[in-house]
């Protein structure tokens, strides 16, 4: 059985205002596209949940790009404040920032992209996806649209909404959602789920319903089809 080739890098990459994001780069050979992590409610690249997302994705043949939105002093600003991740514009523009450097550098250069976000990470990747046209899809897990507010009706990439049948709240806020963005939309809800998933089989759920959007909307690009599969 073949397996597809990785490599793996960890890079800071600069974004705006002289700020450079740590981020964890895995990019398989070939890939059908690279799929940008926005995390949320004072998560990072280290969330185990993205972590486990991202592993299947990878395998899926998806690039990943797990990366702290969060300088560490601004980290340890809202550890004690819990401010910033709800600062949407300024997740929005980090995000934009690494859209930009993935669209023209190595190891990501020419994929198509994804964005992959929760809770109010997801926010910012619904803003960040009306503004840069390289953005092809987006999946949002438990996320919170409703923090994008006017941003959402400049959304016309497909998008994927995943909640928790048991996360009631967050259930209505992403069903009126639906209701203002303008591409193509999906919400799955994922039966006797909570907020973070952690039920037995809902993270597996998640990452399956994932995978297979991100599959869809993100072709193999041309230039990316010569890459060799090792035994």
């Amino acid at each position: 059985m073949n397996a597809v080739r990785m490599n793996l890098e960890r890079l800071e990459i600069p974004v705006a205002d002289g700020v450079a994001l740590e981020a964890d780069v895995v990019v398989p050979h070939p890939a059908h596209g690279v799929v940008l992590f926005a995390h949320g409610s004072g998560s990072s690249r280290h969330s185990p949940r993205n972590r486990y997302v991202a592993g299947e994705l990878q395998r899926a043949g998806l690039a990943t790009v797990l990366a702290d939105l969060l300088t560490p002093a601004e980290e340890r600003v809202d550890l004690r404040t819990a401010e910033l991740r709800f600062d949407i514009d300024l997740l929005a523009v980090r995000l934009e920032g690494l859209i930009d450097w993935l669209a023209g550098h190595d190891p990501t250069k020419g994929l198509h992209a994804g964005l992959f976000g929760a809770s109010t990470g997801a926010a910012a990747a619904l803003v960040a996806a009306g503004s840069r046209p390289a953005v092809r899809a987006v999946v949002s897990r438990g996320g919170r649209p409703d923090l994008a507010g006017e941003a959402l009706r400049a959304v016309r990439r497909p998008t994927l909404l995943i909640v928790g049948e048991a996360d009631p709240v967050v259930l209505t806020l992403n069903r009126e959602a639906l209701r203002q963005l303008r591409g193509e939309t999906r919400l799955e809800i994922v039966p006797g789920a909570t907020h973070l998933f952690e039920e037995p089989g809902a993270l597996e759920q998640v990452a399956y319903l994932a995978r297979e959007w991100f599959l869809r909307y993100l072709p193999l690009s041309p230039d990316r089809q010569e890459g060799p599969l090792l035994p």
